[in-house]
């Protein structure tokens, strides 16, 4: 074979899903967002390993109409907390989320804000059943601090392993024919679906299309490191095997279950863990289910019953479906 048409080594085709992610992690986010990373930097100290900036202000590269959504990436919880039970909560069910505001230019930025161990992290982008974490991470994202250079390349490679992670355990239930729209809507659908919030497809597709550049940019990495075939459509043959689609449907028909349950527990933690816990839950709850929850004088008076209340009207009303 001609050196010029030569598949490159897996070494290289790796290196070149890495240079992708490197690209987009390095673009520079808001200066209300970094100002809001540079916090956090400070309040977990030696223990940040990194901070991590995704979503819809991500997207829009702008904060200043939303909360943005930063991960802290940290080494021991208990070293990080300084606390045993915050600690437990977020081993056992990772993560925790946290509110953070702070005054900036004339207005309030406003950030939430997930801590998971960097090993938690790194086995949530790869190996975890459910896609909490690889359908989170699989999407571009932004990179306000690293402790080093280790720290950053184990970014990285959890990053890369989500990209993977997620396009394995999507494409079985996708036709033979795929491109990187194809690819990111359903497979975005899906992940979405397996949680407590079900997007509808046109607002997946306007997600696609905030995105599209980059999330190309990752297809085409991805099919290069993985051989995919090129489809007479002009874009790719899905590599998915007979034997993964025999199991796929119930695969994900478990996750949509699990999800449910995980969500609702989250929401309950988070309720805890959040100033302004029991406002976030009913904002969350519309927001992922359609279903409007009116905070009463009562629940905010006793917040933990007022939880509980939210979530017995929120299915009495069909929000958990």
């Amino acid at each position: 074979m001609p050196a010029s048409t030569a598949w490159p080594t897996e070494s290289a085709m790796s290196t070149a899903l890495d240079g992708v992610i490197e690209s987009q992690l390095a673009a520079r986010a808001p200066d209300a967002v970094v100002a809001l990373g540079e916090i956090l930097r400070a309040r977990f100290g030696r223990r940040a390993q990194a901070v991590l900036f995704y979503g819809s202000c991500r997207r829009a590269n702008d904060d200043s109409g939303g909360i943005a959504d930063l991960y802290v990436l940290v080494d021991d919880y208990r070293a990080a907390y300084g606390s045993l039970l915050p600690a437990l909560a977020n081993r056992v069910l990772a993560p925790n989320v946290y509110y953070l505001e702070m005054p900036f230019a004339g207005r309030v930025a406003r950030a939430k804000y997930a801590v998971v161990s960097m090993g938690q992290f790194e086995r949530g982008t790869t190996h975890w059943f459910h896609p909490y974490l690889w359908g989170r991470f699989a999407q571009p994202c932004g990179l306000l601090f690293a402790i080093d250079e280790q720290a950053r390349a184990r970014v990285v490679r959890a990053l890369a392993g989500a990209v993977a992670t997620f396009a394995a355990r999507t494409l079985p239930r996708m036709p033979e024919e795929i491109d990187a729209e194809t690819l990111w809507t359903r497979g975005l659908l899906l992940t979405y679906a397996a949680e407590l919030r079900s997007e509808r497809p046109d607002r997946v597709r306007a997600l696609y299309s905030e995105d599209a550049a980059e999330l190309q940019g990752l297809t085409r990495a991805l099919a290069g490191m993985q051989g995919w075939a090129s489809a007479p459509s002009g874009g790719y043959r899905n590599p998915a095997t007979l034997g993964d689609r025999r199991w796929s449907a119930l695969g994900w028909a478990l996750r949509r279950l699990q999800g449910k349950v995980l969500s609702v527990l989250r929401l309950l933690k988070a309720s805890f863990t959040f100033d302004g816990g029991l406002s976030y839950l009913a904002w969350k709850i519309e927001r992922h289910s359609g279903v409007e929850l009116q905070i009463t004088p009562f629940m905010r008076r006793f917040p933990r019953l007022g939880v509980a209340a939210a979530f017995w009207r929120t299915w009495r009303r069909g929000g958990f479906r």
